[in-house]
């Protein structure tokens, strides 16, 4: 039962995705790693579906796949052209603003481009992209966005290709001022402290003169102590850990899960119906 939660964590994290930043899509993500875990059920033995639970969730998971196909192929499609956007712009490759799951951005020639050579690819591209309203609304949606603003601030946006050193945009000033904002949150007190739920355990390191000090602070904690802390960060670590892992390999993190869950039915299985009724 713990590790078909485990699963419906991840299905539900599919569903759910969310994101901010310009090249990652929370819904299309989603949708490949759904795509993923149907893709593991799938390949599992056929049993009774009134009695297998994973072969139901993958009767559910192929119907929720085929009832968002067409919505995922116009999301993937958008951001096919978004990404053939900001190469047309020459956005400087940044990895911190892409997915993982994405190529990333690529410098589309090694000549800086001018302003003039900017716009003409720009409008020439934006020509081209041409999306039906009817078939492809994620497209047209992302169409008419874009048009509107390179009508409206276009001109003003291409600055950064005559005058060295100008940024394209303000993303390290923005991450700057969000750095400043966390620090005082922590110091003062006030609002979110999240930073000190990650990074607490390392401040020790700061009330700490030299490594024989910071030893000897260590080794006042009883070792069963320490112990039992450690076990209590590991499980409060661990839902954390399983969605990263599945957010960076949905196929090996679903796997794991199956697998496991396998060899629990295989053992099941192989005991005395008695002794599964007493327990």
């Amino acid at each position: 039962m713990a590790v078909e939660a485990q699963i419906r964590a991840a299905i539900r994290d599919c569903v759910n995705r969310t994101s901010r930043k310009p090249f990652q899509w929370g819904g299309l993500s989603g949708y490949q790693q759904l795509e993923a875990i149907g893709q593991i059920l799938r390949s599992l033995p056929c049993r009774e579906l009134d009695t297998d639970y994973l072969s139901l969730l993958s009767v559910w998971i192929d119907q929720a796949l085929s009832n968002n196909l067409s919505v995922a192929l116009d999301l993937a499609e958008a951001h096919k052209w978004l990404r053939r956007i900001a190469e047309c712009l020459c956005y400087p490759n940044n990895s911190n603003s892409t997915s993982d799951n994405v190529t990333d951005i690529t410098q589309t020639a090694k000549i800086p481009k001018t302003r003039f050579q900017v716009r003409r690819d720009m409008e020439e591209l934006l020509q081209q992209f041409v999306p039906d309203p009817r078939q492809n609304s994620a497209q047209f949606a992302l169409k008419k966005k874009l048009q509107r603003l390179w009508d409206k601030y276009g001109a003003n946006l291409l600055h950064c290709y005559d005058i060295p050193g100008l940024p394209p945009d303000n993303l390290k000033m923005e991450a700057m001022f969000s750095h400043l904002r966390r620090h005082q949150r922590r110091i003062s007190g006030r609002k979110s402290t999240t930073p000190l739920r990650y990074f607490g355990q390392y401040q020790v390191l700061f009330v700490a003169e030299s490594e024989k000090h910071l030893l000897e602070q260590i080794q006042e904690v009883p070792i069963a102590e320490y112990k039992t802390q450690r076990l209590r960060l590991a499980m409060a670590e661990a839902p954390r850990q399983r969605k990263h892992r599945l957010h960076h390999d949905p196929i090996s993190a679903i796997q794991v899960l199956v697998n496991q869950h396998t060899e629990l039915l295989s053992v099941l299985d192989s005991q005395p119906l008695k002794y599964q009724l007493d327990s």
